[in-house]
């Protein structure tokens, strides 16, 4: 009989024998001290003490819930057993390289005919594969890492790729879901089946995953002017994504030459949708996001380019700086950023003079010099004809910066045309080499049906923060009118190839 038996005993006893009120209330009190000390004297289970000590999440060993579990091992099951787990066999497993082997004699004596999934946890996949002999079939268990690489006969049929970082999956998602979906995806990619991954991103999203790439719909990108809640949804992706970059800059995880490439209609220079208070707008979103951080943003235009009688700026930035300082920041005494302006938002040019830092003051009683914290660059160009290029300027101010962030907005760093070749020939490669050397954080980029034409958008390519996965989508209309949608066709770790990506696109 346990001790909490013999306590549960002595209570009812009282309750019965003693009919004196005064003795019964101590005999419970002494009953009730009791029990406290046989409830902390008495030893618990080891798997009980530790399931106290330990969260729910932890305790739940599983990658995937149940529910994810069935109806993603069924998903692939019923729809990419040709183009995915058939090809996954014969490149991640060692039936590869065994078919490889036999057929190298007799060509087709040795077939993977199927297979099919069983099982997934957070390491690997579990698969049957049929294999045909000759006449007689058997089915092999295989397992294929979530990870892995080609085996060493299929590196020429599926050239491998780099593997998914752990800190890029956990900082852009902590759900086991989109964790597997993008490691999922690298190995479609590898085994060139590129329409799976886009629906692999739409497994993630179906199954309660963070919603990876995923656009709102009816934005209705073609109906210019846009709407005003259609721009704020933009400024505040891009201005999100360059807060989440700037934190891991400054925890050494991310590049400090950033770029981002915001291009829906009313953003893009060569339609005559473009609207320049919509770059404005987005400028300062993102500067008094950074603001608000208590970072100091130095907003830069670059100036004038040329030599003599042969000067200017380019055309989209014309009257831009001037613009900057005139629009309302409510900045003003008593406005929301009170003061922001002049003291946590500055204004300037493109070039290594205009990079302040910290200074002490020369004079008793005037405040010190703050330093500059992160750089936003507006449209960096280069100009055709002019003999100079913005790259020399803009290369002068990043060394200046250290290692400080620097974002590029919208940036155009291929060489023009110009006289005697100096932007075609003379140090293009290391003008192609700087140029490159700035990370993609944040894009948004319509496709459309040919370069001449811009209606009507056929869809996107986006990059919804700095260690978020690329993702293309396909705008479809609804029936009736009912609206539009964006649906994810192709993803990968990588920006897309042209070419795969229209391959992704249905006809």
């Amino acid at each position: 009989i346990s001790k909490q038996s013999v306590v549960s005993c002595c209570y009812t006893a009282v309750d019965i024998m003693v009919s004196n009120h005064y003795l019964r209330s101590v005999c419970l009190i002494l009953l009730t001290i009791l029990s406290t000390v046989v409830a902390f004297s008495t030893p618990r289970p080891a798997a009980d003490a530790a399931s106290s000590l330990v969260s729910p999440t932890a305790e739940d060993k599983t990658y995937l819930n149940k529910e994810q579990l069935e109806f993603s091992i069924a998903y692939l099951n019923e729809h990419h057993k040709t183009d995915v787990l058939l090809p996954f066999v014969k490149a991640f497993s060692d039936l590869g390289t065994t078919a490889i082997k036999k057929n190298a004699w007799i060509g087709g004596s040795y077939q993977i005919i199927d297979a099919s999934i069983t099982d997934i946890t957070q390491d690997e996949l579990s698969l049957d594969a049929s294999i045909k002999q000759g006449e007689k079939i058997k089915i092999e268990s295989v397992k294929v890492h979530l990870d892995s690489d080609p085996v060493a006969g299929m590196l020429r049929t599926y050239p491998t790729l780099p593997p998914c970082n752990p800190m890029h999956l956990n900082h852009a998602s902590k759900l086991p879901i989109d964790n597997f979906v993008r490691r999922m995806n690298r190995l479609c990619n590898i085994v060139k089946a590129y329409s799976a991954t886009g629906k692999m991103i739409q497994l993630g999203v179906q199954m309660g995953g963070k919603g990876v790439g995923k656009l709102n719909d009816d934005m209705y990108l073609n109906q210019v002017p846009h709407n005003r809640f259609v721009r704020k949804y933009f400024y505040d992706m891009a201005s999100d994504a360059a807060l989440d970059a700037t934190i891991l800059c400054s925890k050494k995880q991310f590049t400090n030459r950033m770029k981002m490439t915001v291009m829906f209609p009313e953003m893009n220079p060569s339609m005559d949708s473009y609207r320049i208070g919509t770059l404005l707008e987005l400028a300062r979103s993102i500067a008094i996001k950074l603001a608000e951080q208590n970072l100091r943003v130095r907003v830069c235009v670059q100036g004038s380019m040329g030599v003599g009688i042969f000067t200017g700026v380019p055309k989209q930035l014309n009257g831009v700086h001037t613009l900057l300082q005139r629009m309302d920041w409510e900045s003003e005494p008593g406005e929301e950023n009170d003061g922001m302006v002049g003291d946590y938002v500055r204004f300037g040019f493109v070039g290594k003079e205009h990079v302040i830092n910290a200074q002490k003051s020369e004079k008793e009683g005037d405040p010190d010099v703050e330093q500059d914290d992160v750089f936003l660059l507006i449209c960096p160009q280069n100009m055709i004809g002019l003999e100079s290029s913005i790259i020399g300027s803009l290369s002068e101010m990043v060394d200046a910066a250290g290692d400080r962030p620097v974002i590029l907005l919208n940036p155009d760093l291929v060489d023009k045309v110009s006289a005697q070749g100096q932007q075609s020939i003379r140090g293009r490669q290391a003008r192609i080499d700087f140029a490159s050397s700035f990370e993609t954080m944040f894009q948004f980029q319509n496709i459309y049906y040919s370069g001449t034409s811009y209606f009507p958008i056929l869809g996107s390519v986006v990059k919804l923060g700095p260690l978020e996965p690329w993702v293309a989508h396909q705008r479809r209309d609804l029936m009736n009118n009912d609206g539009e949608v964006y649906l994810p066709v192709y993803a990968s770790e990588t920006a897309p190839d042209n070419e795969v990506l229209m391959s992704t696109f249905a006809k």
